[in-house]
């Protein structure tokens, strides 16, 4: 896709990394000193690590639009240092494809049910929350899940426009070989959820990988969004569930080995159910391509289509013939021009 609109230049993907990482710190910035003055205006406590504690709904939800302000920076990104429509970098049809993602999202629930029935049956120990659990009661639990419905689905699908959409686009105009494209944002979205256990690194890893595969096999972000924004709301609604769950720093890097093997078979299981979905009614997998271009003076009578014509621009800037049907190279119109109807 980066390659789409023949504007592909070496150093496009390497200008709008830079703009993405450079513009996201800058946003943490203001954000976090708008914060930061906010709470101290209201008299609120400091944490140890110097920031606000709002406590732990305000504060899970400053977590996730940290992260969720990434995503217009990549639509600029792609439209700016990249030349091209920002649809371009969630599917090959120039826009996210809602009856598709509305699929994905579908074949998604069995999945998670499944992983929500291996948490719960997991001795805490196994799965890295320590002491029994405390019930956080029900008003608390729905304010969290709430906030969390708004802002998770756009966290999840802020990391994944930069790691499934932005860099595995930015690696794939170098590169014929998906895998090979897709090596390098797996690594650096496993990285990015910080080194707690081997076996939480490996989990974070094949998710990435899997989530990349199903881009490329599918066309588009659908089926990695609504895994990640699946699986996101039912780690973030099992923490809301008990006391202090929003506050724990831990995140699936800190998994288990037990709880990651399951959430590994999970991510199997989906990304075979999407595959199976798309074999049965196929998404768009290619990108059109450009019609040819047709040089201005192509048109007789007095301009033909964008500027100073009578016509509309289409899609891609060109056309494959006259206004009025028909048409090839070399083609022209009779000398008394074309009938009210469109014939001779």
């Amino acid at each position: 896709m980066a390659r789409c609109t023949g504007r592909h230049r070496w150093w496009r993907p390497l200008l709008g990394t830079l703009l993405v990482a450079g513009g996201w710190l800058v946003l943490i910035a203001v954000l976090d000193t708008l914060a930061y003055g906010i709470g101290k205006a209201a008299g609120r406590p400091e944490l140890p690590d110097g920031t606000i504690d709002f406590g732990p709904v305000v504060n899970t939800a400053l977590d996730l639009t940290y992260i969720a302000v990434s995503l217009p920076l990549v639509l600029l990104a792609v439209g700016w240092t990249g030349r091209r429509p920002a649809g371009t970098v969630s599917s090959v049809a120039g826009r996210l494809r809602g009856r598709w993602l509305a699929r994905c999202l579908l074949a998604g629930v069995p999945a998670l049910v499944l992983l929500a029935l291996a948490a719960w049956l997991m001795p805490d120990g196994d799965t890295g929350s320590g002491p029994p659990a405390e019930w956080v009661g029900w008003q608390t639990f729905l304010v969290s899940v709430a906030a969390l419905v708004l802002l998770v689905p756009v966290q999840a699908a802020a990391e994944e426009y930069v790691f499934r959409g932005w860099l595995l686009q930015a690696a794939g105009g170098f590169l014929r070989s998906p895998w090979l494209a897709a090596l390098p944002q797996a690594a650096l979205f496993a990285a990015a959820h910080g080194w707690g256990t081997p076996w939480g690194f490996a989990d974070l890893l094949v998710f990435g990988m899997v989530a990349a595969w199903l881009t490329v096999r599918t066309g588009g972000l659908e089926a990695s969004v609504a895994l990640h924004a699946l699986n996101n709301l039912l780690a973030f609604g099992l923490s809301a569930a008990v006391v202090d769950g929003l506050s724990s720093d831990e995140t699936a890097a800190d998994s288990p080995w037990q709880f990651a093997v399951v959430d590994t078979l999970v991510t199997l299981v989906y990304a075979a159910v999407v595959l199976w979905s798309a074999r049965r009614r196929p998404p768009q997998r290619v990108a059109a391509p450009a019609p040819p271009a047709v040089p201005r003076s192509y048109w007789p009578y007095g301009g033909g289509y964008g500027v100073g014509g009578p016509y509309p621009p289409p899609p891609y800037g060109t056309v494959p013939g006259p206004p009025w049907g028909g048409g090839h190279a070399g083609w022209q119109p009779p000398a008394d021009g074309p009938s009210a109807d469109g014939t001779r």
